[in-house]
């Protein structure tokens, strides 16, 4: 069956959360389901060999992950503004797709979660935009037919959905940001199955 990538760094669960939101959009979609894939952590000092099964949780990404997929929902949180390290380390190792042109004319999008809640939210998914414009993926956000983007206090973007974790990371995600989550997911998965069938 076709799938819809969902693929996220995350450290304390806050990432993870939004990740399972956003999949059980993609599944309210029919002919098309959600694969959870997360990444292991880069280390600081070289590089180091983890295991290929992450003791807990999804499995890690495979390039063929992101290679075969019928749309990407790319996630992370918040680093100074900009994406975190292991997620921007595995898009530097897609060149080859990039050269067969892989992921060309795929609906993407991006969710992230930051501590504060001026703390890049709208960077970030903007920084993780970036290579997939040059990838050619088609760039999807939350349209404010959403109405819970006007009503939302802490996460909810038009550039896709986010999440205020708080300094301890340990907000819950709110009924506003689930929700915008889901509808992001039932968005990205209804545009790669119309995609899909254009191309049958």
């Amino acid at each position: 069956m076709a799938y819809v990538l969902v693929l996220y760094y995350s450290r304390y669960g806050a990432t993870a959360a939004m990740a399972r939101l956003i999949a059980r959009g993609i599944e309210q979609i029919p002919d098309l389901e959600a694969r959870l894939r997360t990444l292991p952590p880069v280390s600081a000092t070289c590089e180091a060999s983890d295991d290929n099964i992450p003791p807990s949780g999804p499995p890690y990404a495979s390039l063929e992950d992101l290679r075969d997929c019928a749309g990407l929902a790319l996630g992370s949180p918040t680093r100074f503004g900009n994406m975190a390290a292991p997620l921007k380390y595995f898009l530097d190792q897609t060149s080859n797709l990039w050269l067969e042109g892989r992921l060309i004319g795929k609906p993407a999008g991006c969710f992230t979660s930051t501590s504060s809640l001026h703390g890049g939210q709208e960077s970030t998914l903007l920084s993780m935009m970036l290579p997939l414009l040059h990838h050619g993926m088609l760039l999807l956000g939350l349209p404010y037919s959403e109405t819970r983007l006007l009503e939302t206090r802490s996460g909810g973007t038009p550039y896709g959905p986010s999440h205020l974790a708080g300094s301890d990371s340990r907000l819950p995600v709110t009924d506003e940001e689930a929700e915008l989550c889901q509808a992001f997911g039932r968005r990205l998965a209804e545009t790669a199955r119309q995609l899909g069938q254009r191309d049958v």
